[in-house]
């Protein structure tokens, strides 16, 4: 199974594109992994909240395919430990699905468009972070539950 990360907008700090790129090519050992950015809105300035979210959606959704597995990184999202992240990466890997999508949204959230597309709301925490923070701790988590399903001494209990 193909996994592929969207992510709204650039990671700007040239020490967390490192720490990302370390990750996302730790992952590549175990899976076909991607991350692929989708520009920020340009002359956004005078959009309201839900202007801005049906926008991010409006490049979001053509992105997907209907035979993708999609999970949204949300703060109103289900917490799981990286123990239980590992077991629903299982699921997801044994289900047959060819790729499944994680999305990182801009800084309002998503449109509810892009909500009804998805098949799950993962939160990484009830802590808000900043999206770029986002992409790291996703990225160290991913790479984090494939060693456990694998039974590498990575994670410790």
């Amino acid at each position: 199974m193909k996994v592929l990360l969207l992510v709204v907008g650039k990671t700007e700090e040239s020490w967390l594109k490192s720490a990302i790129e370390e990750y996302a090519s730790r992952i590549k050992r175990y899976l076909p992994f991607e991350i692929r950015e989708i520009p920020s809105l340009k002359n956004s300035a005078n959009l309201t909240r839900n202007e801005w979210k049906l926008k991010e959606g409006e490049k979001i959704l053509p992105l997907l395919t209907p035979s993708d597995q999609v999970v949204l990184l949300d703060e109103r999202g289900t917490e799981m430990s990286s123990v239980k992240f590992s077991g629903f990466l299982e699921k997801k890997f044994q289900s047959g699905a060819k790729s499944l999508v994680f999305i990182i949204g801009g800084p309002f959230g998503f449109d509810e468009s892009v909500k009804k597309r998805a098949d799950f709301l993962l939160s990484l925490s009830k802590m808000t972070f900043s999206h770029q923070m986002v992409r790291l701790f996703f990225t160290e988590q991913l790479y984090r539950a494939m060693t456990i399903l694998k039974n590498e001494s990575y994670h410790h209990e």
